[in-house]
């Protein structure tokens, strides 16, 4: 079995799972969205409009990079979703949001459920839109994301992805290349899906918890000049 011929069983066998899973990485993104607008002290007008934009932002760069219709154009429920779920968490968001600390680990930990959902299922996406295995993998981690890095831009913030050492685009990268290999292995659907998930998803919150990274590349500017003198 090919790798698109795998992807196209998984939409095929298990296409209702893969419609919930991009709404509830919709409604997680959008809860991160709401989250950090409310951090921010944007009005209900901010708060309803970040968390709908950020809630479709990492499936529309997707569709855009594969020359697709934007998914949330054929079908507005996603963006009625994300709209209704900012609005749902209004209350929520303004409790948690007077301490900021107490706001951010709700924000990193709906943006890791997001992340998880979104790389797995965009990779299958890319795939059975013919997209090369090394395609679809980039485009699985940029899909996955692509809304935190809209929301933080939005929100007047550096990108978390630039910004944290911690694991991130590493974590979605995983994800992507297991989801990739299950399907070589011909792997059941379910395990093929949801195996990925949880490698993004542990990944990330336990690096969250725990502070795990990728060393870091640093270079001694005052060193350098000093030498090029």
């Amino acid at each position: 079995m090919t790798l698109l011929q795998g992807a196209q069983e998984f939409g095929a066998v298990l296409d209702t799972l893969q419609v919930v899973l991009e709404y509830v990485g919709t409604v997680a993104f959008a809860i991160s969205g709401a989250l950090v607008a409310s951090r921010k002290g944007m009005d209900i007008g901010g708060m309803v409009s970040l968390g709908a934009i950020v809630s479709v932002g990492g499936g529309t760069t997707r569709d855009l990079l594969l020359g697709r219709s934007v998914f949330w154009v054929e079908d507005p429920t996603f963006l009625a979703l994300g709209a209704g779920t900012a609005l749902l968490i209004i209350p929520v968001a303004h409790l948690a949001g007077t301490r900021v600390a107490r706001a951010y680990p709700l924000i990193q930990t709906f943006d890791a459920i997001g992340l998880a959902l979104f790389v797995v299922t965009s990779t299958s996406i890319a795939l059975s839109a013919g997209a090369s295995e090394v395609s679809a993998a980039t485009i699985g981690v940029v899909a996955g994301i692509g809304g935190g890095v809209i929301r933080d831009v939005l929100a007047n913030e550096v990108p978390q992805v630039l910004v944290d050492r911690r694991l991130y685009i590493t974590a979605a990268l995983a994800g992507s290349i297991a989801y990739l290999v299950l399907l070589r292995w011909e792997a059941p659907g379910v395990v093929a899906v949801w195996v990925p998930i949880a490698i993004v998803l542990l990944l990330r919150l336990a690096s969250l918890r725990f502070g795990y990274s990728l060393p870091a590349v640093l270079v001694d500017l005052e060193k350098s000049r000093r030498t090029d003198g």
